[in-house]
């Protein structure tokens, strides 16, 4: 998108409010360092700032103080980089306290979930926040169709904008002449795995009873635990690496026999889209999931299940009959969906937004 338009990123604090952990200090301490640095180049005609936030947003006064400090801030940061009506997109709610407020030309809302179902965030004021940013945008990009619906409700110009998938670099899975990542060759198979977040979104008694039903299975959850769902490492036949590099997950992936998306069912997964969905299926691995809407239309390439049982069942099937042609087949699902494409889509539509004038 950076060679049709010269771009801002800014980057903003979590929806939730900090606990008192030290990974969330830390995250703390590094985000108001980065309050005051100027916009940093990551690419042509790309920069980066951190925008200011009083994380404490439900005190009286701190929000408007949010405001103030972080549309000073953006300012200054496009008069020094020379941008004059800028084309504004937010992916955040909490961020939409900038609308209308930067001379842009276009204000533009990609909204990737059901920002108030997340874990521990303020759902009445992350809501409220997320109603408003959807009613006063420009242009509403979403995700899945759930969140179509629920966006066409409160604004019209709404398009659905499906996450891509790096084709090119997950495929990589699936070349079996490369060794997995050295740190979990000694692991035994099967390999049943998932890659990130591994936090209040997944279905923790579903994950603790799977891996206590089949002890002689390997369960490798790769990315960062969060407290609560700590439990796991206390189950011999559980792997919790962390998280690793981006370019390497490849390696980890190559080494799962079947893929994971146990999600905890109600209003988060109805409007999720997860990327790994894709991701998992350009690696060619079977895939059990929870059903979602978004799951719909590879409904062919996955395997559905709620309870532990028809987990099991479902992955037990799974690596039964899993073959060289179904892997190929679920590669070729999402071959078509780079982010090339969903990025030249996108950028098609705002093109045509701004010239059909709908400006503020």
């Amino acid at each position: 998108m950076a060679e049709r338009f010269p771009l801002l990123y800014v980057a903003s604090p979590g929806l939730r409010a900090p606990r008192a952990t030290a990974r969330d200090a830390q995250k703390l301490f590094r985000t108001i360092a980065k309050v005051f640095e100027p916009p940093v180049p990551v690419g042509p005609r790309l920069w980066r700032m951190t925008l200011p936030q009083v994380p404490l947003r439900g005190l009286p006064g701190v929000g408007a103080m949010n405001a103030r400090f972080g549309v000073a801030r953006v300012r200054a940061a496009m008069r020094a980089l020379g941008f004059e009506r800028p084309l504004v997109w937010f992916t955040v709610p909490h961020a939409g306290v900038l609308a209308g407020r930067l001379g842009e030309r276009l204000t533009v809302y990609y909204c990737i979930d059901d920002y108030s179902a997340l874990p521990d965030v303020d759902r009445a004021r992350v809501g409220r926040l997320d109603a408003d940013l959807s009613r006063r945008a420009d242009l509403v990009f979403v995700s899945s169709p759930v969140l179509f619906e629920a966006k066409r409700a409160l604004n019209r110009r709404v398009a659905l904008s499906a996450h891509g998938v790096d084709v090119e670099l997950f495929n990589q899975a699936h070349d079996r002449s490369v060794p997995v990542a050295e740190a979990i060759r000694h692991l035994r198979h099967p390999v049943i795995g998932m890659f990130g977040l591994i936090d209040g979104r997944l279905d923790l008694a579903l994950l603790m009873e799977l891996a206590r039903s089949r002890p002689s299975w390997s369960f490798l959850f790769i990315g960062h635990v969060d407290d609560r769902m700590r439990p796991l490492a206390e189950l011999p036949n559980v792997v919790l690496p962390g998280p690793v590099p981006y370019q390497a997950l490849p390696d980890w992936a190559r080494a799962f026999d079947v893929c994971l998306l146990p999600y905890r069912a109600g209003r988060f997964a109805e409007g999720a889209n997860p990327l790994k969905m894709r991701e998992y299926l350009a690696c060619g691995k079977p895939v059990v999931s929870i059903p979602m809407p978004s799951a719909e239309p590879f409904r062919e390439h996955l395997a559905f299940a709620r309870t532990p049982e028809e987990f099991v069942a479902c992955i037990e099937q799974e690596l039964a009959g899993d073959s060289d042609a179904k892997r190929r087949q679920r590669m070729a699902a999402v071959a078509g969906m780079s982010w090339e494409s969903r990025v030249a889509e996108a950028v098609e539509t705002v093109e045509r937004h701004l010239a059909g004038g709908a400006t503020r």
